[in-house]
């Protein structure tokens, strides 16, 4: 997978919505330049479900962005996106008999065995972390930045760090190996979501 595209990596979440709708966030953050979307939904029926899911897919087609649908291989083969799989979720060899050879599929890791078993299983990227607290996922222990450097480093595929960044800790994770950040409360739950992601778009974390 192109590394390019995880530069940043946007994951949805309704907490903060605060009125708005979530395809009028989604393309703020798009307008801003999220480079990859992440769709989350831990409270909608399957059927409210699949039909967010097909508005955010012709958003993100419409700005050329790659869809990952977060745990829900269903819903993913039904609108033709990607999957996210966590260590629980369904295996990623199973997944990728469902949704085919083309489909993106991205795996999270905390462990360097972890990493390796998910490249070796096909996977196109890994998201790995928590790299910093957050309040997203309040079970989710941090991990330390030495881990996320060699997981970088074991690995050829690209890697996205996860929790808990912000703008004022994003430059700590520069020199790790990182393809890109993903990014939920400090881009949706800015007073403005595109703003938010120029200022994401604009980091460099290559050297």
């Amino acid at each position: 997978m192109d590394r390019r595209k995880l530069q940043l990596y946007a994951i949805t979440d309704r907490h903060w919505l605060n009125g708005r709708t979530l395809e009028s966030q989604v393309r703020e953050v798009l307008l801003g330049g999220a480079t990859m979307l992440q769709l989350r939904e831990k409270t909608l029926s399957e059927t409210e479900f699949l039909a967010e899911a097909g508005k955010i897919k012709c958003l993100c087609e419409e700005f050329g962005v790659p869809l990952v649908i977060n745990d829900n291989v269903a819903i993913a083969q039904e609108i033709g996106a990607g999957v996210h799989l966590g260590q629980g979720d369904m295996e990623l060899v199973k997944a990728r008999q469902i949704l085919g050879s083309e489909a993106v599929i991205g795996v999270s890791c905390k462990t360097v065995e972890q990493a390796l078993e998910a490249e070796a299983n096909g996977a196109d990227y890994l998201g790995v972390g928590a790299v910093f607290p957050t309040s997203t996922k309040t079970d989710t222990r941090t991990i330390e930045r030495a881990t996320l450097v060699e997981i970088c480093h074991a690995v050829r595929i690209p890697v996205v760090a996860i929790g808990g960044i912000t703008l004022q800790n994003a430059h700590k994770l520069v020199g790790t190996g990182i393809a890109g950040v993903a990014v939920i409360s400090a881009l949706f739950g800015a007073p403005s979501p595109r703003i938010a992601a120029q200022a994401f778009k604009s980091l460099d974390f290559s050297h």
